[in-house]
């Protein structure tokens, strides 16, 4: 598990499989194209609609959730990474959104 940046992210999307673990009304304002939304609060039921195959990135607004979610998904068998600073680094950065 690591912290990466949100241009180490952009570089990844193709192979990387990004999940979103905001809130409905959070995720309405914008995503990262591609990616899964699956709140915070059901990750523990929904994880099983990930590729284990596959890396993961997980996302949040500002990195704090998507730390937890990593920690989560880690200890489940995935590779996972947290995207730092979130959706606020991602906007900032003028990254692509949906």
């Amino acid at each position: 598990m690591a912290d990466i940046t949100v241009n180490q992210a952009h570089e990844r999307m193709e192979s990387a499989q990004i999940v979103d673990v905001r809130e409905d009304s959070e995720v309405a304002q914008g995503r990262i194209p591609g990616s899964l939304h699956i709140p915070l609060g059901q990750l523990g039921v929904r994880m099983g609609e990930l590729d284990r195959q596959r890396p993961v990135i997980a996302v949040c607004r500002s990195g704090n959730r998507s730390g937890f979610a990593t920690t989560l998904l880690v200890s489940a068998g995935y590779t996972c990474d947290n995207m730092a600073g979130g959706m606020l680094a991602w906007q900032s950065a003028g990254l692509p959104t949906v």
